[in-house]
Parts: structure tokens; sequence; C-alpha cells
């Protein structure tokens, strides 16, 4: 899965010397997380909601007329962007950038492309991703196998024996664990008979952690 594909194309781009009070606007009316800041074709900065309403309040606490004049009037992006912001590449994984993300402690990152701005990627994108993974918008079942040792071959013999129990497979993967080689597996399937399923799994030898007859219902 790669960001090109992800990404929000064509982003809203903004200069340094734009007021605050302006790019609050485009970020409130946009229902924008984050601004890209570019001078002269090159990415100087991030601003963010965060950072203008912390201005805002920063500013308009003591309702002192100069200051808040001075917020109005005065006060530009390049005053409260984060300058050199981490970025990513638009061949990049999304994995990559998840893990990125988490390492660096940012939820959006300026999509580049040959030192051009082409688009952000954010948390947004991130949980849209893994909802599909999920199958959320799916009225899929779904089963969480523990303890798995996942090796050449085991995530397909799972899928057989599955759908040999009259199942039907939409989606399987596995999840690493901390401190250990074994695996979770998380399949999302459709069966009309989910206890005959995770009861053929047990029987099998595997540890069946939790299962659920849809994305809503949790049934252990």
């Amino acid at each position: 899965m790669i960001v090109r594909n992800w990404m929000q194309e064509n982003p809203t781009i903004i200069g340094g010397d734009t007021l605050v009070v302006e790019a609050k606007r485009i970020l409130s009316e946009g229902s924008l997380r984050a601004l890209p800041v570019v001078d002269d074709g090159r990415l100087r900065g991030v601003v963010t909601r965060a950072h203008c309403l912390r201005a805002a309040e920063a500013i308009t606490r003591n309702q002192d007329p100069h200051e808040i004049d001075y917020f109005v009037n005065r006060l530009k992006v390049k005053d409260i962007m984060v300058r050199n912001p981490e970025t990513v590449e638009v061949g990049d994984t999304m994995a990559y950038t998840l893990f990125k993300g988490q390492d660096k402690g940012v939820s959006q990152f300026p999509v580049m492309d040959d030192n051009a701005v082409v688009g952000i990627v954010s948390a947004a994108e991130i949980f849209y991703l893994s909802a599909q993974l999920l199958g959320a918008w799916e009225n899929w079942c779904g089963i969480t196998l523990d303890n798995v040792a996942v090796g050449k071959g085991t995530l397909a013999e799972i899928a057989v024996f599955v759908e040999s129990q009259g199942a039907t497979l939409h989606a399987i993967y596995q999840l690493a664990k901390q401190d250990t080689r074994e695996k979770r597996v998380v399949m999302r399937l459709d069966s009309k008979d989910m206890d005959a399923i995770v009861a053929a799994l047990i029987e099998a030898g595997y540890h069946v952690v939790e299962s659920s007859t849809n994305v809503r219902g949790s049934r252990s």
C-alpha cells in the first residue's frame, strides 16, 4: 500500500506571510487538520488547527486590545508553524508512514515528490485504511487466533481449513506480538454458523481468542 494511492491529493497550501486568522478560517471551512506552508516553491513548515487555536487562546486570554489587534492583523503563520516538518515521499508505504508517525509523534505528513508538496497523509487516512482492512463497512464476521507460529503456508492452511467448514473468507492477516515470534491471526469472513467454525478451530488445536458475528457485536 503506497502513499500516493491513499493520500489527500492537491492539498491546500499557504505562504508563511498568511495571517493566522486566515489560516484558521481555511482550516475550519475546509475541515482540514493541517496546511503545508510553502514559500518560493519550497516546503517551509506546517501549521495545524491546534497551532492556530493555541495562539488565539494565548493572545485573547487577557482581553488586551493591543494583543487582540496583533493576533487579528499581524500574527503570521511563519510565527507559529512547525519549521522543517517531517515528510514522507509518494513512493513510501503506508506501513512506513504509520511507523514514522508513531516514532516521531506526528499525526500528519506533507507528501513530497521531487521536492514538491503533492499531498497530505494523516491519521485520518491511516484510520480509513485500518477500517478498510477490518471490513468496517461490511457486515462480516470475525475470528482472531492467538499464539500462532506463522511460517510458510500457515495462513493458507488456516484459510483452507476455515473455508472447508463452510465459511467464505474475505481477509486474513497476521499481527505481531511483543517479545515473541508467535502471531495473532485475524480473519474476516461470512458464515451462517459461527459456533461451528469456532468449535472446529478449537478442535484443530487453534487458540481462538475472540469471535464476532459482525463488526458491531462481539461474541467472546
